[in-house]
């Protein structure tokens, strides 16, 4: 029982009750006897049960950005976030909508788009870290994806919640390939156009598609395991670093993930392309742009030692003793094999796109050189539509033109490729 200060019970609580119970009824009488979809009402009815305010609540936000960066890139869906950006986040940017990924309890772990319709999905607290399930935000379509484990489409006024009547989404559950539990979901949220059935086959294909690309990484034991797995530890010692599309490496070894730091990201990177090791002086010319004191090295050394483990990292020369995999490296394995198409699906972009380090710069030029190569010579043109679907090869108008001479002429994809080439050479 509710009570004042006095202790005595407050009769404003049980008229609050009363009057969200009322509300809740209303509506959701409302919807069965306007001929709204069951699917919906059913939702509403779990929404009021679970004590959502249909006039006015706004998705609690769980996660604050120091504990959501951490968390997300643990997570089994960073592997797919690229994927599915370019999929559907370029799409989502065209429409003026916005495109979240969230975990299977409704955290939303990415939330993309254009920064005016970013502005306005805060007004609803659709932002990174907030909880769009059922019980946090009401009936819309990450929340019933989830739930019901199946694609799923929300118009506007089918939202629980009156503040999100603006709004139309549309959302698909992603599973682990392996156990087949739900890792998360993909959603598109935007205008009335985004609950079409013709978009929610897209967001679907979308899901299956990152997967497809989960079950292939599952192969080469290169996935995180999401948060709550079961799973045992790797315990082999081997160390695994992504860096492809990515600000700063993630590296799994002994069963642990760690984010790291750009500088300790770049001394990895340099590290790896010379297994014999490097002195202090070599180090600091591949790492640093500039002149640097050398104890600044010294210091970045010990704390990643720390982190990794004496067992990955050794000194006198500087070097990682432990066996090591890395996605660059499978790319360029890839690429010098004549395996275009596998180095196209591991390409996840730029090594470390943001940093300066000599050594990754060259690295980085070098690969997306070798890949691009590839993809102009293998007269492939599901591969060219591929690499220009992608952030780094939209712009790129070589491939634009050798797709539009590669693609039969009765292909829909020729002719985006023909405006392409005209918008990019300009009037």
């Amino acid at each position: 029982m509710t009570g004042g200060a006095s202790g005595r019970p407050d009769p404003r609580a049980g008229h609050r009750d009363h009057a969200h119970a009322a509300r809740s009824a209303t509506a959701t009488t409302s919807v069965t006897g306007g001929g709204i979809r069951s699917v919906v009402a059913e939702s509403w009815l779990r929404s009021s049960a679970a004590g959502v305010d249909p006039e006015g609540h706004l998705a609690p936000v769980a996660l604050d950005r120091a504990h959501l960066v951490d968390y997300r890139a643990a997570h089994a869906l960073s592997h797919v976030f690229p994927l599915l950006y370019d999929v559907l986040g370029r799409a989502a940017v065209d429409c003026d909508s916005v495109m979240a990924v969230g975990d299977a309890e409704g955290h939303l772990l990415w939330v993309c788009g254009p920064p005016s319709v970013l502005r306005r999905a805060e007004s609803i607290n659709f932002v990174e870290g907030s909880v769009w399930s059922e019980p946090g935000a009401g009936t819309n379509a990450p929340g019933m994806a989830l739930h019901l484990d199946e694609p799923v489409a929300v118009r506007a006024t089918e939202h629980y919640n009156r503040l999100v009547h603006p709004w139309s989404c549309a959302a698909a559950p992603i599973h682990d390939p392996t156990t087949s539990r739900v890792l998360g979901v993909v959603d598109i949220t935007g205008g009335p156009d985004v609950s079409s059935p013709q978009s929610l086959a897209m967001i679907r294909a979308a899901a299956r598609m990152a997967e497809s690309e989960l079950a292939r990484l599952a192969l080469t034991g290169t996935t995180l395991a999401a948060p709550g797995s079961t799973d045992l530890p790797d315990a082999t010692g081997v160390l695994r670093v992504r860096g492809l599309g990515l600000p700063e490496a993630v590296a799994e070894v002994g069963g642990r993930t760690h984010r790291l730091s750009r500088r300790h990201s770049e001394i990895l990177v340099a590290l790896l392309e010379q297994p014999s090791g490097l002195t202090a002086e070599e180090l600091e010319a591949r790492v640093y742009p500039g002149r640097v004191n050398a104890s600044t090295l010294r210091a970045e050394m010990t704390r990643l030692r720390t982190l990794l483990g004496p067992d990955v990292l050794a000194s006198r020369p500087y070097r990682v003793v432990a066996e090591t995999e890395s996605d660059w490296r499978s790319v360029a394995a890839h690429i010098a094999t004549g395996r275009v198409r596998e180095a196209l699906q591991a390409y996840k972009g730029p090594l470390l796109p943001g940093s300066e380090a000599p050594e990754v710069v060259e690295l980085r030029d070098v690969l997306e050189a070798q890949v691009r190569t590839a993809v102009l010579r293998s007269g492939e043109g599901d591969l060219m539509v591929g690499w220009t679907r992608s952030r780094w090869g939209a712009t790129d108008l070589e491939m634009w033109e050798r797709q539009a001479e590669v693609l039969p002429p009765t292909s829909p994809l020729r002719q985006v490729a023909e405006a392409e080439v005209a918008r990019l050479l300009g009037p």
